[in-house]
């Protein structure tokens, strides 16, 4: 894959002059990255400038729910830990939801200096090719060798472009599986069956008799609506959504998941719930926030409704039904990684921040939960209670979910759960697989743009979709879709 330079950056932090600081903490300065992304130059004169038992400070960008309001309480329970254990101190920037995306094209595009960025499938071939990521492929190795055995063969193969890794995936509820989730009082009110719903035409009919006799939108829905309904279909790593291969096709055939019929009908009968108003009406346009929901969807694990989903949306008695089949591909890795600025000036310590995340329970805990005494404790068989839900950072972009101590409420362990899953997951036939776009992002950047205004009033039913999907194709069409479709078959059919 062809990669730009990073602007030019500053000699003091080449030279070191910073010893206090990662570059996240440098006020933009770092090493200048080598041009082949491959950061083996850089990595000698960091390491030269850098004594064993320097204590330096790293900046982590991730998304969230903004700044923890006990920010300062929790640095000063973490910090003092991280510098005994590792000599680093670390810098949070917890960027919202709705601010995400903007927030990480300007980090991306003006060559602004972190420590580590939490990335996805949505943007790392693209921060990959312009040279925002370090490669990491042989220092994870040497840097944080109990990381690297921790984490799945298959993960590092999933977050691989070009066969060079560029980010640490998250070895967590890391395969696909979706569910549907409810108020299961609200559901035994009206004689719902909601154990044996597990499709949308039925769905439909109970989630209507709910709203008629509530006189409100059961079905909470955001502006991504029911997106995961193409999370069946690997988007090659070409960052277009509407073009993939069936996960179980086993000839590997390129298409637009929205020719497929059953997604189609599918998205019929979401658009009937919209029309309906058993939909929130304001859902082409809303974010997702915490708050009470009668139903709503979520990809994870059951157990989660018991510790996450029914605690977080203000559902005492909360179940989450299995729709689909549980899947693993690079897009279901992809999901949570984490990657080093190209131009970091203590890429070792990095990873060993990373490593510890997700080999110590206690860093992990203090990520997770928030700050001891104010937003958990430990009981007395050293589980943890909630004090409050009021934590604002983002479990799944931080590290493993499988050294997280376990909830004094859940009766098992979840995490068992999810390891099970990812176990018995089907992988993807694409598994490992990425297309080189270098020839096609013109046309890339054209489709994206007709998809991205369609989208949100596609996926929540706002628009007929008899008539929406139709417009979309033939601006797709217009835009080079066909041209991409062919330059990705080619690649395919040449890797079989």
């Amino acid at each position: 894959m062809k990669k730009k330079n990073l602007m030019a950056l500053t000699l003091a932090c080449v030279l070191g002059v910073s010893t206090l600081a990662g570059c996240g903490s440098g006020g933009g300065n770092a090493n200048t990255p080598n041009t082949d992304g491959g950061g083996a130059v850089g990595t000698e004169s960091q390491s030269a400038a850098q004594t064993p038992d320097e204590v330096v400070t790293l900046k982590w960008i991730q998304v969230g729910n903004g700044m923890p309001s006990n920010y300062e309480a929790w640095l000063a329970q973490i910090n003092p830990y991280l510098e005994e254990k590792i000599g680093v101190n670390v810098e949070m920037e917890i960027v919202p939801w709705g601010d995400w995306d903007n927030r990480r094209s300007v980090i991306a595009n003006s060559g602004e200096a972190f420590d580590i960025l939490f990335t996805d499938q949505t943007r790392y071939n693209s921060e990959v090719g312009t040279g925002v990521f370090m490669d990491i492929t042989d220092l994870v190795k040497k840097a944080s060798p109990d990381l690297y055995a921790m984490i799945p063969e298959d993960y590092w193969k999933a977050a691989s472009v070009d066969g060079k890794v560029y980010a640490v995936p998250t070895y967590k509820d890391s395969s696909m599986t979706n569910y549907f989730i409810w108020d299961v009082d609200m559901a035994e009110k009206y004689g719902i069956d909601y154990q044996n719903i597990d499709n949308y035409e039925d769905l439909a009919v109970a989630l209507k008799t709910i709203k008629d006799g509530e006189n409100d939108a059961p079905y909470c829905m955001s502006k991504n609506g029911a997106d995961y309904l193409i999370a069946y279909y690997d988007q090659l790593g070409a960052g277009l959504p509407v073009l993939g291969v069936k996960y179980n096709d086993t000839e590997k055939t390129v298409v637009n998941p929205l020719e497929d019929p059953e997604i189609v009908a599918n998205l019929e009968v979401i658009h009937q719930m919209y029309v309906d108003g058993v939909i929130n009406g304001d859902a082409p346009t809303a974010d997702d926030s915490n708050g009470y929901r009668t139903f709503f969807t979520a990809q994870g694990w059951s157990g989660a409704a018991k510790s996450n989903w029914g605690p977080n949306n203000g559902i005492e008695n909360c179940e989450a039904i299995q729709y689909g089949e549980t899947i693993v591909s690079n897009t279901s890795v992809r999901g949570s990684m984490n990657g080093i600025y190209a131009g970091c000036e203590h890429p070792e310590k990095a990873l060993r921040l990373l490593e510890l995340v997700n080999t110590d329970s206690k860093v992990r805990d203090m990520f997770f939960y928030g700050v001891e005494g104010e937003n958990f404790q430990y009981n007395a068989d050293g589980k943890v209670e909630k004090l409050n839900t009021e934590w604002s950072m983002a479990g799944y972009t931080q590290g493993t979910f499988f050294n997280v101590t376990q909830l004094a409420d859940v009766e098992v362990n979840e995490w068992d759960e999810v390891k099970a899953l990812n176990s018995n997951a089907t992988p993807s036939v694409m598994l490992g697989f990425d297309m080189d776009t270098s020839e096609v992002e013109t046309e890339l950047a054209n489709c994206r743009a007709v998809y991205e205004k369609y989208k949100s009033e596609l996926w929540t039913g706002a628009q007929d979709p008899e008539t929406l999907i139709p417009q979309i194709l033939s601006e797709l069409d217009a835009a080079g879709w066909e041209t991409i479709r062919e330059a990705a078959q080619a690649q395919v059919d040449a890797a079989k």
